[in-house]
């Protein structure tokens, strides 16, 4: 196994946390939480209709009401969105009943992320929500010796300058806090530093400057193309000065599109492991997962998301 991915699984182990999964019908969520629980990752609740308890539910359900009534929803309607695993494993988190949740095996990432959106709270330092993967490419000497992080590739279609400023500001964070390593953030584009011109170029342009504006400890570098981004004499031939072109590890996509075709491709054709989407920018935690994922995907997601929370505690811990 890749040794970030080692020291992840490690790294929970040292303090496990409480994951729920809400996915008790598939085969491979069932094999993987034995594997979490007996290696002492994270502490799993697997969900069932059975397990499901009713005065949470009850609880659960008010408090959707509350927040939604003026919108026409009736009590009725929020009792019964409460009755799906996946929506009460949010409100589990949200609540502190646990520290994250893990799905998308067998939901479609668009039910895991609106699960998020309607029971999360949004972190104001991003505003939007947004995901990303950790992409372990083998005998790689790209990247973080072949480790990248690959954002935004599940959750916003076409994202505006803005957005992507957020996208590529959460996923340093995210390399630099969880990974442990310098993010060197890249805005790819099909131009390197005026190499073409258009609106999708402006776009990017102008994501860069925000994104430099808005946090100044980052490397955040473009609009380049993807081997400028990676490739160091491509780099050296396209560009002059550049703290990111060349050696770049986390990629940002312009679009949905983009990022999803890429991370597959890479996935398939380099044989990588891709790990995620990873929900950011929300206040409470959960990992989405690929419905073509493998059992060893859905304990590295366990192993991301027990890591994350660790941290938040921590940071907590200090402004406290």
């Amino acid at each position: 196994m890749d040794n970030i991915l080692i020291k992840l699984r490690e790294e929970a182990k040292k303090n496990p946390q409480h994951i729920v999964f809400p996915e008790s019908n598939d085969e491979r969520v069932i094999e993987a939480v034995k594997y979490i629980e007996k290696e002492k990752i994270a502490y799993p609740l697997l969900l069932t209709h059975d397990n499901l308890e009713p005065t949470k539910q009850e609880e659960f359900a008010n408090m959707i009401y509350e927040r939604k009534q003026f919108r026409g929803m009736t009590f009725e309607e929020a009792r019964e969105l409460v009755e799906n695993p996946l929506i009460y494993s949010a409100m589990l988190v949200k609540h502190n009943y646990a520290d994250g949740f893990v799905a998308g095996a067998s939901y479609t990432s668009s039910a895991v992320i609106r699960a998020a959106l309607n029971c999360f709270d949004i972190d104001r330092e991003y505003g939007i929500i947004s995901s990303c993967f950790i992409m372990v490419v083998p005998n790689c000497n790209y990247g973080e010796n072949g480790v990248f992080v690959y954002a935004d590739c599940g959750v916003i279609p076409y994202p505006t300058s803005e957005q992507l400023a957020s996208i590529a500001i959460s996923s340093a964070k995210f390399a630099q806090e969880i990974l442990g390593f310098l993010p060197r953030v890249a805005l790819l584009s099909f131009s390197t530093k005026g190499s073409a011109e258009g609106r999708w170029v402006d776009k990017i342009k102008e994501a860069v400057q925000i994104a430099n504006a808005r946090n100044t400890s980052f490397l955040i570098d473009g609009e380049l193309q993807a081997d400028a981004a990676l490739v160091a004499d491509v780099a050296k031939r396209k560009l002059r000065d550049s703290p990111v072109a060349g050696k770049a590890n986390v990629l940002i996509f312009p679009n949905l599109d983009a990022g999803n075709i890429c991370y597959k491709l890479t996935q398939r054709l380099a044989n990588a492991r891709a790990v995620g989407p990873i929900i950011l920018g929300t206040l409470q935690l959960c990992s989405d997962l690929s419905r073509g994922c493998s059992v060893d995907d859905i304990i590295d997601c366990t192993a991301v998301t027990v890591v994350r929370s660790q941290k938040k505690k921590a940071k907590n811990e200090v402004v406290s």
